[in-house]
Parts: structure tokens; sequence; C-alpha cells
């Protein structure tokens, strides 16, 4: 698993602010980290940006959590959310704050989306993912166990244990989003490795 590495000192502020953009900027967004494919981090950048379409790569990371039972949880995106509304994701995804380490975002993430504070994350996979609006390095953790799961309804419409062959038989019918359908064919064996 690679970490991210941050500089000493405060990492430059991409894109370079103007007068008219540095006071606008600097209330009320969230500062994420603006890093290079080996996780060296580069720059700090607001989600606003990192969302506008310049791409800059900026870490994620998701959870898949599975039981015995070979379920996997997932999340139905409210439909306030910004990218994929209403369609059911990993369990738990999120951006790294700037400063944070991965797994420092993997357990703020899980508490504030699902009250998730009790396991042990297990990496999985570490890939780039770029849609038609942002870049991003997706870190990808899994947890196995049978957990009480309480969604926030401000970060999460729904939740629900989904049986292998109902995730399989509903892939490709826009029931999920394009990131969870690759990602899943993508670690569904290292998920499944680990019962």
């Amino acid at each position: 698993m690679i970490d991210l590495i941050y500089p000493y000192d405060l990492a430059p502020v991409i894109p370079a602010p103007t007068a008219d953009s540095a006071a606008t900027k600097a209330q009320g967004s969230e500062w994420l980290p603006i890093v290079q494919p080996s996780g060296l981090v580069i720059g700090r950048s607001v989600r606003e940006y990192c969302h506008s379409g310049a791409k800059p790569l900026h870490p994620v990371i998701h959870i898949h959590i599975i039981d015995r039972f070979s379920r996997i949880y997932l999340q139905k995106r409210p439909m306030h959310k910004e990218i994929q509304p209403g369609k059911w994701d990993t369990a738990v995804g999120g951006h790294v704050s700037y400063g944070e380490t991965l797994l420092e975002a993997v357990y703020r993430e899980a508490s504030e989306e699902l009250g998730f504070t009790e396991f042990n994350p297990i990496h999985l996979e570490t890939y780039e993912f770029e849609s038609s609006v942002e870049r991003e390095m997706v870190n990808v953790f899994a947890a196995v166990g049978s957990y009480r799961l309480c969604p926030d309804p401000d970060e999460v419409e729904e939740g629900k244990w989904w049986d292998l062959a109902d995730i399989d038989s509903n892939i490709g019918k826009g029931i999920f989003t394009p990131n969870f359908e690759s990602e899943f064919q993508m670690i569904r064996k290292s998920l499944l490795a680990l019962l």
C-alpha cells in the first residue's frame, strides 16, 4: 500500500491564487491534496477545482464491506450529491482531506457515513479513475464481518446487504455507479479471497 507523502512545508495552492480568487477559495472550502501517482503530494486545491474539469489527480478512499455469507454492503447515493445521485455505490467512499493519511481518511469517512469505527481495513488496490469532471487516485480497502451499520441520512440515502447474484444481475442496468461496476469486477476475487 502506498501512502501520501506530504512536503515539510504547506504544499502550494493549485491553481496559484489571484487577488480576486484567494479570499473566495479560502472560506469554507474543503482542501484536498494534489498528488503524483506515487503518492507524493505536490499541491493542494479546493474540492470545487478538483471537480471543475481541470482534473488534478487527488486521492479518495473506498471501503467494501463483505460479510461471511458473501454479501456486500452498498450505499445508495443521496439525490443531492453532485456526482451519480441516486445510484448504488461502495459502502463508503470519500475524499482524503489535505494533511490526512489514507487510513485516517478511511476511519473518518466510515464514521461519518455509517457510524462505523470498529474494523480492520485491508488494502486491496490503488488505481487511477478518470471521469468527465475529475481524476482520482482510488485507494480501495475492505472490511470483513457482520457489522451494525448506521447510515447518516445526510451522507447516505439508504444502505443494504446485496447477494453477489443480485449485484451480477444488475450490472449494466444503470443501478450502480459506473465506478462501482468497474471496481467491483477488478477486486471481486481479492474480496472473496478474504472469506
